[in-house]
């Protein structure tokens, strides 16, 4: 991970005690949650995103630029739902690498999409200077130990005019529609889906994703540590106040 000398990291959220005790611990519990939900990753995903999810990363993906023949690296690629959009829009499947920590994740990715696929983490990505027209990382910021460390490496990889785009979910500034969202993930999504949610380790990723929201740095930090490794314009665009949209250009 690259860091200037006396840099302190930025996390994005604090330590989360009821999940990991310290700092240290969290990528092993990341990386180990995810293994254990992989094989239902896909069918959360359409509870959470109620069938739309599909149409709005390809949305993004186009907002934020990318073109036809463009080379990306998909950061904490998962079961491959951003890659899949990216696949579609560039033309082919050598256009797409996924990086992911979690084995089980790649596993079920490598059986979606036949991607180029490497183990790896966002803040220290196994891949060259300047190999990429454009980073793409979806709902997974939450997760690393580092802001700027993670942006300095997506910065490392990206050519000169290149691209990248975060896609997050935000706890909503509007008091009522935060009561909401935290409603709907510890109670209706339960009360709906406990046939398909009911296993031990998805129920931990939901209190574990809501916690992540709920505690998550605002915009305004996201933006700086984005500026602050090297990225210029950076802007963030939010949907229903609650789905937000990172994009930096090299």
């Amino acid at each position: 991970m690259t860091r200037l000398a006396g840099q302190e990291p930025v996390e994005p959220h604090p330590v989360l005690s009821r999940f990991y005790r310290e700092q240290a611990q969290r990528s092993s519990f990341v990386r180990r949650l995810f293994n254990e939900t992989a094989p239902y990753y896909d069918e959360i995903n359409e509870i959470f995103s109620l069938g739309s999810g599909a149409r709005y990363r390809r949305r993004r993906l186009v907002n934020a630029g990318l073109q036809q023949g463009q080379r990306v690296i998909d950061v904490a690629v998962g079961t491959g739902l951003v890659a899949r959009e990216a696949v579609a829009i560039t033309g082919s499947r050598r256009n797409v690498i996924g990086i992911d920590v979690s084995e089980a994740m790649l596993a079920v990715a490598r059986r979606n999409l036949g991607i180029p696929l490497i183990q790896g983490a966002a803040e220290d990505l196994p891949l060259g200077n300047e190999c990429a027209d454009f980073v793409s990382m979806g709902f997974a910021l939450r997760h690393v130990s580092d802001l700027i460390g993670t942006f300095r490496e997506f910065h490392r990889v990206l050519r000169h005019g290149g691209t990248v785009l975060i896609l997050e979910i935000g706890a909503p500034s509007h008091p009522l529609r935060r009561k909401l969202l935290a409603t709907y993930f510890a109670r209706v999504i339960p009360f709906c889906y406990g046939r398909t949610l009911g296993k031990a380790p998805t129920q931990r990723l939901m209190e574990y994703y809501w916690e992540t929201i709920d505690n998550c740095v605002p915009a305004p930090v996201i933006l700086e540590a984005m500026r602050s490794a090297g990225f210029e314009d950076a802007q963030c665009h939010i949907e229903l106040d609650m789905f937000r949209s990172y994009v930096g250009h090299k």
